[in-house]
């Protein structure tokens, strides 16, 4: 039975009276919070059409600037402490009362977080129905239960209609008890029976065929958390982009006040790294631009946006979508609205025109290598490699780039729109001979983007700081193409096993892993604390390419 047919003929006042809080994990401490919690908030608007109670507890919003963040080399703040947020969560059951759904939302880079909040919502509502959903239950399954023994409920994919199904079992469990709701046979189909010694449920997401009958998220509910303060504020005052983020964007322009919100979702391609097709989201959908476009203006009016970011995986897939957005955001007076998004290299052709018209002036590229050897074993080759190299000297010395990638940093000059690119250390089977070529290329582009400026002047400078020259160091997700590449250095640095299907048990060995995932800009360390490297560098290369990329002196790896 599919998910849509659960919910089908719900009425609109089904879960009137059923409170639901939905906890969103803290991500990478060193960046900047700049991208509300789209997927809770989405939710939580389902929700709310059928007359739920709903809240959010964003966790990932905080950055706490004290002595303690300070002595730990965190200017920006660090993440709140599990008595801090204990102390939260007791404050809103305060204003809220007791809670019948509390809702995990984080990526596989959240375990930790989630395992302890779940002992502390355990701690103070020992009944209500707990479960986990996004990257992390996506990627983890029902293994999650191992590590997470309070859960009730994992659920995997895209929560539009699951959620619906969540709330159904857990308002019948509510009313009847979880003995009288299992005899009932009204219990939804994802109910595993016990698990662990407990009753389970692992839902399995969808969403609906149309991204436009998905409702606007429920942004409001972040502008006021249990004590009162707007942390929708906070998120409109980081730049999306940029480097008062932090993050591996870089731009030569300020955004006074921005937001995000996602277009399209999904990849149709399958890059050997990607979580997206583990988790067996190489659906694509879009939304279309009216719908877009109504959301915009919505933020504009009501908070003063200057900026709007579209973080999609891959957003120019369409070109009949593209062409429309001209015409549409001029319809809806949104002509003076700047806007960013990420999209594929080979996608920078013509439909550039029609992005720059419609008001975008940004482009985060996932070029992740500019070696061409390096983007076929990432299976980016097919698509990147297709027009040949093109020859350019960077530093005195001559190097073969993809054309693809030298034509989209140039188309995107010419239409006025600022590139960046995102890049990856470290992949299996790259050399340093490989790593030198992306570096040239992020030098090449310091070079093409400052072209004609004065060396040291103040735009100069702008512009040098608009190229990004960090990289993170390939990390292997479960389930994904590299996963399977590096399968024998997971069990030689980790000691991961295998069940008879090829799925890793999530045992201690296995846990500890996830638990290393949790900063992708980071070096992994092994079981016995050693540095992992899953290129074909020499250890004492990898390690000193690494401190070059860190200290913000990549020019030096050439001469490595």
């Amino acid at each position: 039975m599919l998910v849509n047919d659960l919910v089908s003929g719900i009425s609109h006042n089904e879960f009137s009276g059923l409170k639901v809080t939905f906890i969103n994990m803290p991500l990478r401490e060193s960046a900047l919070p700049n991208t509300p919690p789209e997927g809770p908030l989405i939710l939580s608007a389902i929700l709310r059409k059928f007359e739920a109670d709903v809240h959010i507890i964003d966790l990932n919003g905080y950055r706490i600037k004290d002595e303690d963040a300070e002595n730990r080399g965190l200017p920006n703040g660090r993440h709140m402490s599990l008595k801090e947020a204990e102390d939260m969560f007791l404050r809103h059951l305060s204003n809220k009362g007791e809670q019948d759904i509390v809702a995990f939302s984080g990526k596989i880079t959240t375990l930790r977080w989630q395992e302890e909040m779940a002992k502390i919502v355990r701690k103070h509502l020992p009944d209500c129905f707990l479960v986990s959903g996004n990257g992390l239950a996506t990627e983890i399954k029902a293994g999650l239960f191992n590590w997470i023994p309070e859960l009730d409920g994992v659920a995997r994919s895209e929560g539009d209609d699951a959620i619906l199904v969540i709330a159904k079992d857990a308002k019948l469990i509510k009313e009847m008890g979880i003995k009288n709701a299992i005899n009932s046979g009204k219990l939804s189909p994802f109910y595993k029976g016990e698990i662990l010694g407990k009753h389970r449920f692992l839902y399995e997401g969808n969403r609906p065929p149309n991204l436009d009958d998905i409702p606007y998220g429920a942004i409001d509910l972040l502008e006021s958390d249990p004590y009162g303060y707007n942390l929708l504020e906070d998120y409109i005052n980081v730049p999306v982009w940029g480097i008062g983020a932090n993050n591996s964007s870089a731009t030569p322009f300020t955004m006074k006040r921005s937001l995000t919100t996602v277009s399209s979702r999904g990849c149709p391609y399958s890059c050997a790294f990607c979580y997206r097709g583990a988790q067996g989201e190489r659906n694509y959908g879009m939304r279309t631009p009216e719908h877009i476009a109504k959301q915009v203006r919505g933020y504009v009016d009501n908070y003063g946006l200057d900026f709007i970011g579209f973080p999609d995986d891959n957003f120019a897939v369409s070109k009949k979508r593209i062409k429309q957005f001209p015409k549409v955001f001029s319809e809806y007076g949104l002509d003076k609205v700047r806007w960013g998004t990420h999209t594929r290299m080979d996608e920078a052709d013509a439909r550039l025109w029609d992005m720059a018209k419609s008001g975008c002036v940004y482009i985060g590229f996932g070029a992740e290598s500019a070696s061409p050897s390096t983007l076929k074993k990432m299976q980016k080759g097919g698509f990147i490699l297709r027009n040949g190299i093109e020859n350019i000297i960077v530093n005195g010395s001559s190097y073969g780039f993809p054309k693809t990638m030298v034509d989209a940093i140039r188309n995107c000059r010419d239409t006025g729109i600022h590139a960046n690119c995102t890049w990856i250390m470290a992949y299996p089977g790259e050399t340093l001979a490989d790593l030198k070529i992306s570096v040239a290329f992020i030098l090449w582009q310091q070079r093409f983007w400052t072209e004609g400026i004065k060396i040291g002047s103040e735009q100069y400078k702008s512009a040098l700081a608009g190229v990004n020259s960090k990289m993170f160091t390939a990390t292997a997700y479960p389930g994904t193409d590299m996963w399977k590449v590096v399968k024998p250095k997971l069990q030689q640095h980790f000691d991961i096993s295998y069940s008879k299907f090829g799925q890793p048990i999530c045992d201690d060995n296995f846990h500890n892993y996830v638990l290393e995932l949790d900063d992708a800009t980071k070096i992994l360390n092994d079981k016995d604390g050693d540095p992992v490297n899953f290129g074909e560098m020499p250890m004492d290369q990898f390690l000193q390419a690494r401190e070059h990329i860190d200290s913000g002196e990549i020019d030096k790896i050439l001469n490595m």
